[in-house]
Formats: C-alpha cells, structure tokens, sequence
C-alpha cells in the first residue's frame, strides 16, 4: 500500500488509503461485498475520531494498514471487517454488541479475540501478558483468524515503531521476538515471522542490525552477479532433463544472519551460506529428481541435507533442503518445494483456512485436525500453572526448536528441543508416563534425563506396580504437557501428601520474607488468591503448592500484596518486617560466606568440615559438630549414637554447634540398610524404584542374614532429607519389605 498519499499537513489521508484498499480488493477478483467493508471503515474511523498515532496521523489509517496486510494474507471477508474493527473495543465506547448488531456475531467474535484486557488489574507484568495470551488462545481454539489478524496489527505496529519512545521500542520489540514470531513460524507465517524479527532486531541491537545491514549493501554488488548466475545455472540444468521449475533467489534476512553469527561465534565474513535459492516444481516426485540434479551439478556439503517432505514440520512445512558450494567456491542453501508448499511456506495456516458459505466458521480441511492440536494441547496445560510456568511452557511447546524421534512400531513423534523419555513417555499417553520404570534408546538403556536426538527409537518400560512420577521429573521434563501430566497425578494421588508439603513451603517462604503466619488465617489476605486459582479453601492452596500448581514464591508475594492493601497501620508493619527481613538475609548471606560443604560451623569462620561415616547426615537433618583431634569437625546427625553416647562426660565440651546454610546446591552421600523377606526379583524391584526416581545410586548389595530374610544396603547421592524421606517411603511400599532404617539411627 502506498505510504506516500498525504493531507497538506504531512499525514497520510486515511480515505485515500481506504479507497487504496478497496482497489485492490476488487484487483484481487475476490467477491467480497464492498459496502460491508466500506461500513467497517467507517464505523471505525467515526470512533476513532479524535485519536492520532504517534506520527501524528489519524488512529484509522493503522485499522486500514492492518486491513491491507491481512488482505495480503489472503484472509476473508469477515476477517477484513475485523481488523478494521480491531480496537473499537480496546480503545472506544463501542462494545461486542454493537459489532455484532452491525456486522454479525462472527466478526464481534473475531474483534473480542483480539481485544487485550486492558480494564483488569494485575499484580505484575507477566500476570498480564499471560491472560492476554490465555485470551487469544482460547479465542484461536474457536477460531484461528483471531492471531491471524493480531499478526497483521503487530506487523504494522513494529513498522511504525520509530515513533515510540526508546523504552516502548524495546518492550514491544521484545514482546515481538519472544511471542508474535515465533507464534508466526508455529503458524507455517514465514514472510510474516522474517519481517517481525528483522524489525524487533532493529531495535534491540541497533548496532549489530546496522552493521549487517551495511556490510550486505556493500557486497550486494558481488552477491547480486553470484545470484543471477547460479539461478542461470540451475534452470538450464533442470531444462535439460526436462524439469520446469521457477527458481527464486534472495539474501537470507536480517536476523537469522544475526543469530547464526551469535551460535557459531563468528563475524559476518565467517558466514558464508548468505544467498538461498527456492527451486519450485509441480510434483513430488520432481522434488527428489531436482535433488539428484543439483548434487550432481554442485558439491553438497555433508550433512546438511533435510527432508521435511517426508516428515513435515508441526506448522505443515515441507521443502526439501540441501547446502551446496558453487563453482565459485560460495556454499548457498537450496530449499526444493512444489507450488502447494511453497504456498504453505509463505502463508502458512492462512494457505490451509477455508472460508465458504456452508462451512462452520473455523472449519478445518479433512485431517487438518492433528495440525491444530498443539493449541488445544496448550490450552490443557494452562489449567495447571501460574503465570511463569504458562509463559515457560507457551515458549516450550509452541516456540522451541524441534527434534523428531521414532517409537519402536516407526511412528513419528515430535518434541521439543532437549526433551527426555519423560516427554517421550507422557507424549504418548499419561499411564505410560505414570507407570514407566525406565527406557531404552537405540537399543541402550538410558537414564530419564538422556537428551533425545534427533532419528532416536525410543522404547519405554513399564510396570503396574510402578510407585508413579518423582517430582524431580518436574525439573527433568520439557514439554509443558508432561509438566502438566505429572502435576496432575500428584494432585490426584498426593493430595494429603501436598498439603503437608505446600503449608511446609509456604511457611518456609513466608518466614524468609519475614512475614506474619496470621496472614494464612486472615480471610481478607487470602480470599482473592484462592478465587484467582479457583480454589476453595486454604488447604486447596497447601495442595496447589505441594503439587507445583503454583510456586510458594509467587503465592507468598501475591498474598503479600494483598495484606499491603488491608490499611494503613497493615501496611507499615507488613513493610517493616519486610525491611527486617531483607537486613537478616544480608546479615545471613555475610555469614554464609563462610560455610564449608554448606555447614556453618558457630564461633569458626574457616576449618575443615567432614561428615561423619556412622550417620552420613544431609541437608535438613539436626546436627552436631564434635571437634576432632588434628581433624577438623566432624558433623553428626542429631539422633546418631554415638553422639547420644557421648554428648555428656568427658567429651561434652567438644560437641559444638552447627548448622545448615540456608542456600545449599551440592549433593551429599547416605546409606540406608533395606530389611525385607527375601525372595526371587527383590533387589531387581528396589532398583526399579530407584531408577524411576532417578535416584544418584553408588553402591547396592544384597544377601540373605536367615533363612526367608534378607538384607539390602543402599548407597546414594541426594540433597535434602526431604528427598531421601521420599525416597525410603517409596523403598518402604515394595512388597516384602519389613523395615527401612538410615545409618547410625
């Protein structure tokens, strides 16, 4: 569209540009009706009158620009209304009903889909970017035009992004290049995602864009005679073995230069593939013939060649590509796709939209279905997080790069980038997650946080007696549905569990920030917390902690800020003990600075620390120091035997305090002795467990003290109590077990 059509004052004419938008409209022979789309335009800009971009020009001519780029998406009808209509809601007095008593419920839909919740309050930032994004996806579910149009309106707000202010630049540059293109690449929208990412770059490395940009201009000269004469090439290669084809050539854009000089630490002279070539055919079977000819005609380079022909890309991507070096010596990429992808390619989900008279609105093409299901699959993950977890999961599953494994029947499973035989497992179906004991990968046994590669076979192990998922998968899985697979089951199984264990944290976080416990009985401080998490009672919010569903952190802050809200006198004294707080955590830090193996050891800055042999104590346990002869001090649980034996008499004085630091990262080795009737699979069914809990096991010995009983010594890694009472509780529920007891108890 022509940005020149300007009033006498400089600013663009917003009914010369509408009147631009009808021309081609009507240039496209698409049969829209005009009058509707006229009565959108002026419906919007009489509400939008009096309101000017930041440019100056009038707010409508956004609403006509955005129109114009959704028009080039080849969007329909009623989508060309909406995104004229996009901000009536956001921005003026006019509301859905009124959309919808003009142009239908259909488009009153699309322009609330895309509305932010600008009139809701929220306790941070990221609280409202993630309703925002739960809205527009809940809004794409019914109907996938609803980000289509978004797309269009963030694609003109960054062209326009040199008017904001430096600040607003970043933040929605931002915004940009972590949610709007990738969610565009998810989409199969890559001339929408290129754009977006080279405009948010411009504003996020200014210097980096600038310097690529002026380092391209100064070899175009160069790269443009290299172009033309490989396109020459491979045309008359294609022609004589009777292939058509159309061949594109062009500069590879702006910011996957940038990203590939910042993976492989180079500068743009150590980035050689700059030129990339489409080489467009009418069928498959040209696709792979058109393959072998350029092998033939170039040298390709070693692996780098990718059929995503015979296994399409999650966004409906498929090309064929391959890296070969001209005769020139110049490496360049070649991607080979027929027209429908090449379509698909540019388009995306737009290319794959229907929009007839007789379809369901949102309607999607026979066995488009599975194409769509990682919006539903999001949507389910949604149920079970707060705000960091949803924003963590939404760049997860729907941003990160991909890897493609195999099941052992040759099925093709899709994960994201780093995922494990947990994902693996959950991405097949919940039971399989919850009874697996272990996996096996190209035929080898694996541990449970094994980073899956790309062609991996993936077999996992199962067993019904399976004690379940270890929270510590938590940490290990990747996908935001097994994250959500696993908290699932906790809060299912573990209720009594999880609330012990959530009031633990709460009051552990509160007692950190220096927070009064009288808060978790004050109905004014926690009510709004529990309505915000559909909760019922305080006990659901313990569960809702213990399970993951929300961290304590976050609950304790947000309740936090509630109590800041309750007066005047609440507020000082809650700010006063946050102040106390914060000086005992620095006066904390300053003396932890001193802790040897995560023991601070009263009245000694510096002296050596060893844990003894006969308790192995860990993290969270009670202990004791005793000062050794020439050893340093040895750290005793407070329940070991011999300092019960030894704490009075002749040694009392050199039994000193001790304690944990508060911030500890190491692991630290226990041992607990197994008394169980001995009988054939015992040990096999103790390292299940083990291994499904991913315990770090060093040593495991068996044998039999009598007839029909037997003994099982375990020796392993953990970092906190916590872990280990989770574990012997696990260890306890195999059958034939009689007693588990920890060393030196």
């Amino acid at each position: 569209m022509d940005n020149t059509i300007l009033k006498p004052n400089g600013v663009p004419d917003p009914d010369a540009l509408y009147s631009e938008l009808e021309a081609r409209i009507e240039a496209s022979g698409r049969t829209f009706d005009i009058g509707r789309i006229r009565a959108a335009y002026e419906m919007a800009k009489r509400a939008h009158e009096g309101q000017n971009r930041r440019d100056g020009s009038p707010y409508v001519t956004h609403c006509v620009y955005a129109a114009d780029i959704a028009l080039d998406m080849g969007l329909d009808e009623d989508s060309i209304v909406a995104t004229l209509l996009h901000d009536i809601i956001e921005d003026t007095a006019l509301t859905h009903e009124d959309i919808a008593r003009e142009f239908g419920s259909t488009v009153a839909d699309l322009v609330e889909g895309v509305t932010k919740l600008t009139r809701v309050q929220y306790t941070s930032k990221e609280d409202e970017q993630m309703e925002n994004m739960r809205k527009m996806l809940l809004a794409m579910a019914k109907d996938i035009r609803v980000i289509l149009i978004k797309i269009a309106d963030r694609l003109h707000n960054m062209r326009t992004m040199a008017y904001q202010s430096p600040e607003k630049q970043r933040i929605k540059s931002l915004e940009t290049m972590e949610i709007y293109a990738p969610l565009a690449h998810r989409l199969g929208m890559q001339r929408a995602k290129w754009e977006l990412e080279d405009l948010a770059l411009q504003y996020l490395d200014p210097t980096g864009y600038k310097e690529i940009m002026d380092t391209i201009e100064a070899k175009m000269p160069q790269l443009d005679q290299f172009m033309e004469t490989t396109k020459e090439k491979i045309e008359s290669g294609m022609k004589a073995e009777g292939i058509s084809c159309t061949v594109q050539h062009r500069i590879k854009h702006i910011y996957s230069i940038y990203r590939k000089m910042y993976s492989q630490k180079v500068d743009l002279s150590g980035v050689f593939d700059l030129c990339a070539f489409r080489v467009i055919v009418d069928s498959i079977q040209d696709c792979y013939n058109a393959l072998g000819i350029l092998h033939y005609m170039f040298k390709p380079v070693p692996g780098r060649f990718k059929d995503y022909i015979s296994t399409p890309k999650p966004n409906m991507y498929q090309s064929v590509h391959t890296t070969v070096i001209g005769t020139e010596g110049i490496p360049f990429e070649v991607q080979i796709r027929t027209w429908d992808m090449h379509y698909t390619a540019e388009y995306g989900v737009a290319a794959h939209w229907k929009y007839k008279m007789g379809d369901a609105v949102g309607s999607v093409r026979s066995g488009d279905e599975d194409k769509f299901a990682w919006i539903r699959r999001l949507l389910e993950t949604q149920q079970e997080s707060d705000a960091g977890d949803f924003i963590h999961d939404l760049k997860v599953d729907m941003f990160a790069d991909e890897v493609f494994v195999f099941s052992p029947k040759g099925d093709v499973i899709n994960l994201p980038n780093g995922a494990t035989p947990i994902d693996f497992a959950y991405s097949i179906h919940s039971d399989i997650g919850n009874h697996m004991i272990g996996a096996v990968v190209n035929g080898r046994i694996v541990n449970l946080n094994y980073i899956l590669q790309n062609g991996d076979i993936v077999e996992i192990r199962t067993s019904k007696s399976a004690p379940g998922p270890n929270r510590d998968w938590l940490n290990i899985a990747k996908s935001g549905s097994a994250r959500t697979k696993i908290k699932q089951w906790f809060k299912r199984e573990r209720r009594d569990e999880n609330i012990i264990r959530g009031r633990e944290m709460l009051e552990s976080e509160f007692k950190h920030n220096g927070m009064s416990l009288d808060l978790l009985s004050d109905e004014a401080v926690y009510s709004p917390l529990l309505s915000k998490l559909s909760l019922q009672t305080v006990d659901d919010l313990y569960a809702c902690v213990g399970y993951g569903g929300i961290t304590a952190t976050r609950a304790a802050h947000r309740l936090r800020d509630e109590a800041l809200h309750l007066g005047t006198s609440d507020r000082k004294t809650a700010i006063d003990k946050m102040t106390e707080a914060a000086e005992r955590r620095e006066q904390q830090a300053k003396r932890e600075q001193h802790a040897i193996n995560g023991v601070l050891v009263e009245g000694i800055d510096n002296c050596l620390v060893k844990f003894s042999r006969c308790c192995m104590p860990v993290p969270g346990d009670p202990i004791v120091g005793f000062i050794t002869r020439g050893q340093g001090v040895s750290i005793h649980r407070k329940d070991c035997r011999n300092y019960l034996n030894q704490s009075a008499g002749d040694n009392e004085a050199r039994w000193i305090k001790v304690s944990w630091a508060s911030q500890i990262s190491n692991s630290y080795v226990t041992t607990f002795t197994i008394a169980a009737r001995d009988r054939n699979g015992l040990v096999l069914d103790i390292a299940t467990i083990l291994n499904a809990l991913n315990a770090k096991v060093r040593t495991l010995s068996a044998r039999t003290v009598s007839p029909g009983e037997a003994l099982v010594v375990v020796t392993l890694e953990v970092k906190s109590a916590t872990d280990l009472k989770y574990i012997i509780s696990r260890i306890a529920s195999v059958p034939g077990v009689t007693n588990v007891t920890r060393a030196g108890g």
